[in-house]
């Protein structure tokens, strides 16, 4: 049995690890030949502003009086540039999305094992073949381009780290400093004449990333009067610092300037997916070398609707992917195009002749040749055709003869049972709305049955409360702090938390340092205070529902925090039927955990049936329960200083939570009604020509879930996962392969810590004895 565990683990964390090896390895290549146009540029220098997380109908869509956010840049498209649409890909994120504005290519997934701060590999970017970069920013942002270029002509300056605070009073001061900060260096340069000698060379870059409106729509969402302000300030900065830059160079009209953004952001104040609000972000070209305002008189070919909502029907527009504004930077300033670029030059932002934009084109096409050509001499090197051999299929003989003496009546039932619930739970990765179906077969489930006559309305009721949350829209039950009635959940500390915090954020008066103390002291007290309870089977597990709901309050959001107690109800009415299922076949339970012996001989024909439909219904709850909100705002109780990893964490432990509440459940029916996994392979260890050995070894694959289903769970994602199209399908499949396949060691683990969560004791002090005459 030890062999076996061992060696199925074995297995599944090779093909665990091979995964990482196979599609976590970065597709960059090196060794290419820069490519650049050799007729001259039109512009000496360039002036990129990155609005980190601004949307484009933010800015394109006026108000509700007709007037516009950003009238110095609506006066641009209108009069002296070219604008679009930059379409992002995911992950919207701030990382892949400079690396995709500045190197030229959508970031690949070997990131995902370096962090957000750190380069997976080298790569090239328009800062490393400018002349001169001088950058000014977010410290999240700036380092990465600095320490992947060649050379020491990149230059950052950032705020401190602490700045990013989503309980600032006010976001927008990050781009107020950064605005001061460009003005100071310019008016330097007049009193310093050797940085006025390298501003004045040409394919320099300045290069200003503004954080505000990001920072503002995590903390008061995209339609908030803070985010929409927070754009009036970087068009009126943007206006001057212009005007700054034409004064210091004497209007000589060699300065190119892009606006735009690296991602959008959704109306609850989040991005990552690829929701149109995330995905479509503003770009503004203009300066030299850049097309004029084009006035058009007939229908564009978008039919987004977009052009009619932002009145803007009458005026060119210019969609790019992000990566093309790469090598459209780099042909504006004559530098090579970025050497991992895959980005296609858009030629109608360009104002200048035919032949200058051939030879742009020609140079951005030989760019992309070059890497096919080291790519392939990459494959030509390191595959070897010879250990490519047809697959041998075996027959199936000796296996259909294994099992000939099965009951195949009874066995093609449970078999299509399982069968339907994996399918149901493969499209439910793609639909959630499917896992309804799910909760309706086990509310109607008593019914059905029977058997269970006292349980039969809190069973329907229960798994129809819970088709709230699985009906609902991908942002769970979107409502604010705010949404919690103070009233009715003051009793309790961790429901007066989330709302001061709430009230406080909306003050802009920050977290308080108590509520920050209380929650942190919730979170590492969750998993220790259930075991100073006693081990009886209610009271343990009430403690441990209670301490985990309070945790899952602290990282709720609004009305979300009601799914751990309708799930803990539902769990206490599975206890409660299988109780009663044990009573009506005549298997005496006991009601103190502690008392239970695993390895106690007992009938388990007699509970064969009761085990299988235990394990289906975990199965189901454990998959039920991903149902979760992943939204930055969920961890303000905690901290509002923006910390990926310290976040990410939390928003875990919050998907783990219902795990912990469904294991334990599972932990308690198991050891209540006496059935261990050992007396199951003592059941298999007998005769071999026993029917009863056969039905046995078929019934362990169910209950353990470990071939028949997770197998055939996994099959599906193995098949599903794809090495080609857009960046999206690819990391969707590759997401969902690895979920499932950690999902068996995951269990494994989890099942381990539950055992210990609900069967042990401390004990912090002791009764001292009394002695009586």
């Amino acid at each position: 049995m030890i062999m076996f565990f061992l060696v199925g683990l074995l297995v599944h964390v090779i093909f665990f690890i091979s995964i990482f090896d196979i599609y976590f390895t970065s597709p960059l290549v090196h060794g290419m030949a820069p490519q650049v146009s050799p007729l001259p540029p039109p512009a000496s220098r360039l002036l990129l502003v990155v609005a980190d997380g601004l949307r484009a109908d933010s800015l394109y869509k006026p108000d509700a009086n007709g007037s516009t956010r950003a009238p110095y840049l609506r006066s641009v498209m209108e009069e002296t540039g070219s604008w679009g649409v930059s379409h992002t890909r995911v992950p919207t994120e701030s990382r892949p999305g400079h690396v995709a504005l500045i190197a030229g290519f959508y970031e690949d997934v070997s990131a995902v094992a370096k962090g957000w701060k750190e380069n997976p590999v080298e790569f090239d970017s328009v800062f490393n073949e400018s002349r001169h970069t001088w950058c000014w920013g977010s410290p999240d942002i700036l380092p990465m381009f600095a320490k992947g270029a060649s050379g020491d002509h990149v230059y950052t300056y950032t705020y401190p780290a602490e700045r990013e605070d989503f309980a600032s009073t006010d976001a927008s001061r990050l781009d107020t400093w950064v605005f001061d900060e460009v003005k100071s260096f310019l008016q330097s340069a007049r009193e310093n004449s050797s940085l006025m000698s390298s501003l004045q060379k040409d394919q320099n870059v300045f290069f200003l990333h503004l954080l505000g409106i990001d920072t503002n729509g995590h903390a008061h969402r995209p339609m908030s009067q803070e985010y929409l302000e927070n754009i009036r300030l970087v068009d009126s900065g943007v206006k001057e610092l212009v005007s700054m830059v034409e004064d210091i160079f004497d209007n000589d009209g060699r300065t190119a300037y892009v606006f735009t953004s690296d991602h959008g952001m959704t109306n609850w104040g989040s991005h990552g997916a690829g929701h149109p609000s995330e995905t479509l972000t503003p770009l503004l070209v203009w300066g030299a070398g850049v097309h004029t305002a084009q006035r058009v008189t007939e229908p564009q070919k978008y039919s987004d609707g977009y052009l009619q909502e932002w009145q803007l029907e009458g005026l060119r527009r210019v969609d790019v992917n992000q990566a093309d504004i790469a090598p459209l930077m780099s042909s504006l300033i004559g530098v090579p195009i970025p050497l991992n670029s895959v980005g296609v030059l858009p030629l109608q932002y360009l104002n200048n002749s035919d032949q200058f934009k051939a030879e742009s084109m020609y140079s951005n096409a030989i760019q992309i040749l070059e890497q096919f050509k080291v790519k392939m001499a990459q494959k030509k090197e390191t595959t070897l055709s010879f250990l490519f051999t047809p697959y041998q299929f075996g027959t199936l003989t000796d296996l259909v003869r294994s099992y000939s003496l099965l009951p195949l009546g009874k066995c093609f039932g449970y078999f299509a049972l399982v069968t339907f619930g994996i399918e149901l739970l493969v499209v439910s990765f793609f639909h959630r709305a499917m896992l309804t179906v799910g909760l309706a077969v086990l509310s109607l489930w008593p019914l059905l049955s029977g058997l269970y006559s006292k349980a039969k309305v809190r069973q329907g009721v229960a798994c129809s409360s819970l088709l709230v949350w699985s009906l609902a829209p991908s942002p769970l039950m979107c409502t604010n702090l705010k949404g919690l009635d103070s009233k009715k959940y003051g009793r309790t500390v961790c429901a007066y938390v989330p709302t001061s915090t709430h009230s406080s954020l909306q003050l802009k008066q920050g977290l308080p340092l108590l509520n920050q103390i209380i929650s942190w002291t919730t979170l590492g007290s969750s998993l220790f205070v259930p075991l100073l309870s006693s081990t009886r089977l209610f009271h343990r597990l009430l403690s441990i529902f209670l301490s985990l709901t309070a945790t899952y309050l602290l990282l709720s959001t609004g009305s979300e925090a009601l799914f751990p107690p309708v799930l803990s109800w539902l769990m206490f009415v599975w206890i409660n039927i299988e109780q009663e299922a044990m009573l009506s076949q005549g298997i005496s339970g006991r009601q103190e955990l502690s008392t239970f012996d695993f390895s106690e001989n007992i009938d388990i024909t007699k509970i064969r049936q009761l085990k299988l439909d235990d394990i289906r219904r975990s199965y189901f709850f454990v998959s039920f329960s991903l149902v979760t909100l992943f939204d930055p705002a969920s961890v303000y109780c905690f901290l509002t200083v923006f910390n990926p990893f310290i976040m990410g964490g939390l928003m875990m432990w919050k998907v783990i939570i219902p795990f912990i509440i469904v294991m334990c459940t599972f932990e308690t029916i198991q050891v209540s009604t006496q059935l261990s996994s050992r007396s199951l392979w003592e059941a298999v260890e007998m005769s071999p020509y026993s029917p009863t050995h056969y039905f046995y070894h078929y019934l362990v694959l169910l209950s353990f879930s470990l071939y028949p289903s997770f197998l055939h769970f996994l099959q599906h994602f193995f098949f599903l996962v794809q090495d080609y199209g857009s960046w999206l399908d690819i990391g969707t499949s590759i997401s969902h392969y690895v979920i499932v396949m950690s999902m068996t060691i995951f269990l494994m683990l989890l099942s381990l810590m539950t055992h210990i969560l609900t069967s042990r004791r401390v004990s912090l002090w002791r009764t001292r004895k009394m002695h009586f005459p």
